[in-house]
Protein backbone atom coordinates (compact mmCIF):
# COMPACT_ATOMS: atom_id res chain seq x y z
CA UNK A 1 0.00 0.00 0.00
CA UNK A 2 1.31 3.58 -1.05
CA UNK A 3 2.33 5.67 2.34
CA UNK A 4 -0.33 8.17 3.00
CA UNK A 5 -0.22 11.56 1.85
CA UNK A 6 -0.57 12.98 5.18
CA UNK A 7 2.17 11.14 6.54
CA UNK A 8 4.75 10.69 3.87
CA UNK A 9 7.21 13.86 4.85
CA UNK A 10 7.14 12.28 8.09
CA UNK A 11 8.40 8.82 6.49
CA UNK A 12 10.64 10.88 4.48
CA UNK A 13 12.12 12.35 7.67
CA UNK A 14 12.18 9.33 9.95
CA UNK A 15 14.41 7.57 6.85
CA UNK A 16 16.73 10.78 6.58
CA UNK A 17 17.38 10.71 10.65
CA UNK A 18 17.77 6.87 10.41
CA UNK A 19 21.32 7.63 8.19
CA UNK A 20 22.41 10.60 10.01
CA UNK A 21 22.13 8.86 13.25
CA UNK A 22 24.46 6.58 12.29
CA UNK A 23 26.70 9.36 10.25
CA UNK A 24 26.56 10.91 13.90
CA UNK A 25 27.45 7.45 15.70
CA UNK A 26 30.54 6.58 12.75
CA UNK A 27 33.69 6.13 14.39
CA UNK A 28 32.44 6.42 17.94
CA UNK A 29 34.49 4.71 20.93
CA UNK A 30 32.30 3.31 23.79
CA UNK A 31 33.61 5.47 26.28
CA UNK A 32 32.50 8.66 23.69
CA UNK A 33 29.09 6.92 23.80
CA UNK A 34 28.83 8.23 27.58
CA UNK A 35 30.40 11.63 27.69
CA UNK A 36 28.81 14.54 27.53
CA UNK A 37 29.57 18.10 27.44
CA UNK A 38 28.17 19.21 31.00
CA UNK A 39 25.88 17.73 33.62
CA UNK A 40 23.17 18.90 32.28
CA UNK A 41 23.22 17.54 28.69
CA UNK A 42 22.79 13.92 27.78
CA UNK A 43 25.42 11.82 26.02
CA UNK A 44 24.90 9.53 22.85
CA UNK A 45 23.83 6.80 24.34
CA UNK A 46 20.85 8.74 26.33
CA UNK A 47 19.90 9.93 23.03
CA UNK A 48 19.68 7.04 20.96
CA UNK A 49 18.22 4.99 23.45
CA UNK A 50 15.45 7.66 23.77
CA UNK A 51 15.38 8.01 19.62
CA UNK A 52 14.30 4.66 19.83
CA UNK A 53 12.22 4.82 22.85
CA UNK A 54 10.47 7.34 20.53
CA UNK A 55 10.11 5.05 17.89
CA UNK A 56 8.61 2.36 19.94
CA UNK A 57 6.12 4.86 20.73
CA UNK A 58 5.16 5.63 16.94
CA UNK A 59 5.40 2.02 16.65
CA UNK A 60 2.44 1.40 19.01
CA UNK A 61 0.01 4.01 17.96
CA UNK A 62 0.60 2.18 14.71
CA UNK A 63 -0.33 -0.90 15.83
CA UNK A 64 3.24 -2.78 16.28
CA UNK A 65 4.17 -3.26 20.25
CA UNK A 66 8.13 -3.69 20.70
CA UNK A 67 10.54 -2.94 23.39
CA UNK A 68 13.66 -3.71 25.31
CA UNK A 69 13.72 -4.23 29.05
CA UNK A 70 15.54 -1.11 29.05
CA UNK A 71 13.99 1.42 27.05
CA UNK A 72 12.27 2.98 29.86
CA UNK A 73 15.79 4.28 30.99
CA UNK A 74 15.42 6.57 28.01
CA UNK A 75 11.13 7.16 28.03
CA UNK A 76 10.03 11.16 28.31
CA UNK A 77 11.60 12.90 30.85
CA UNK A 78 13.90 10.44 31.84
CA UNK A 79 17.08 11.75 33.31
CA UNK A 80 20.71 10.74 31.91
CA UNK A 81 21.97 8.48 34.50
CA UNK A 82 24.03 5.64 34.28
CA UNK A 83 22.50 2.80 35.72
CA UNK A 84 23.36 -1.06 35.06
CA UNK A 85 20.28 -1.73 33.23
CA UNK A 86 21.37 0.17 30.25
CA UNK A 87 22.45 -1.29 27.08
CA UNK A 88 25.99 -1.19 25.51
CA UNK A 89 26.08 1.25 22.16
CA UNK A 90 25.83 -2.13 20.24
CA UNK A 91 23.00 -3.27 22.30
CA UNK A 92 21.20 0.51 21.43
CA UNK A 93 22.11 0.63 18.12
CA UNK A 94 20.19 -2.80 17.62
CA UNK A 95 17.44 -1.62 18.98
CA UNK A 96 17.70 1.12 16.91
CA UNK A 97 17.84 -0.66 13.97
CA UNK A 98 15.00 -2.81 14.80
CA UNK A 99 12.78 0.49 14.98
CA UNK A 100 14.17 1.46 11.64
CA UNK A 101 12.25 -1.84 9.99
CA UNK A 102 9.31 -2.07 12.03
CA UNK A 103 8.38 1.95 11.55
CA UNK A 104 9.18 1.40 7.97
CA UNK A 105 6.93 -0.96 7.84
CA UNK A 106 4.60 0.31 9.85
CA UNK A 107 4.22 3.61 8.08
CA UNK A 108 3.67 1.72 4.58
CA UNK A 109 0.69 0.11 6.40
CA UNK A 110 -1.12 2.75 8.07
CA UNK A 111 -4.47 3.32 6.69
CA UNK A 112 -6.64 6.11 6.64
CA UNK A 113 -8.73 4.11 9.11
CA UNK A 114 -5.97 4.47 11.86
CA UNK A 115 -4.27 7.79 10.90
CA UNK A 116 -7.82 9.00 11.45
CA UNK A 117 -7.86 8.17 15.14
CA UNK A 118 -8.29 10.51 16.92
CA UNK A 119 -4.89 11.70 19.00
CA UNK A 120 -4.73 10.78 22.65
CA UNK A 121 -3.04 12.51 25.56
CA UNK A 122 0.61 13.07 24.78
CA UNK A 123 2.67 14.42 21.50
CA UNK A 124 1.02 17.24 20.28
CA UNK A 125 -0.85 16.59 16.95
CA UNK A 126 -1.72 19.58 14.48
CA UNK A 127 -4.74 17.76 13.39
CA UNK A 128 -6.09 16.11 16.57
CA UNK A 129 -5.51 12.44 14.94
CA UNK A 130 -3.04 9.78 14.76
CA UNK A 131 -1.28 11.76 11.19
CA UNK A 132 -0.41 14.51 13.42
CA UNK A 133 0.80 12.77 16.28
CA UNK A 134 3.39 10.77 13.72
CA UNK A 135 4.06 14.11 12.09
CA UNK A 136 4.76 15.71 14.86
CA UNK A 137 7.00 12.37 16.39
CA UNK A 138 9.49 12.89 13.40
CA UNK A 139 10.07 16.44 13.83
CA UNK A 140 10.81 15.45 17.38
CA UNK A 141 13.17 12.75 16.27
CA UNK A 142 14.99 15.59 13.90
CA UNK A 143 15.48 17.48 16.94
CA UNK A 144 17.30 14.56 18.56
CA UNK A 145 19.50 13.88 15.34
CA UNK A 146 20.74 17.17 15.75
CA UNK A 147 21.96 17.06 19.36
CA UNK A 148 23.76 13.68 18.57
CA UNK A 149 25.51 15.92 15.70
CA UNK A 150 26.21 18.59 18.26
CA UNK A 151 28.02 15.78 20.45
CA UNK A 152 29.52 14.49 17.90
CA UNK A 153 31.04 17.47 17.20
CA UNK A 154 31.83 18.34 20.49
CA UNK A 155 33.51 14.93 20.89
CA UNK A 156 35.63 16.14 18.32
CA UNK A 157 34.86 14.07 14.81
CA UNK A 158 34.19 15.59 11.76
CA UNK A 159 30.44 16.80 11.06
CA UNK A 160 27.20 14.85 10.03
CA UNK A 161 27.00 17.29 7.05
CA UNK A 162 30.47 17.52 6.31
Amino acid sequence: MPISNRIVIASQSFNHNARFLKQAIDGLSDEEWVRRPCDHTNHMLWIVGHMAWSRTMVLARLGDEWTTPWMKLYARGAKCIESPDCPTPKEAMVAWDETCSRLNTAIEAASEERLDTPATQGPPSADGKLSGVVNFMALHETYHVGQASYVRCWLGHVGVMG
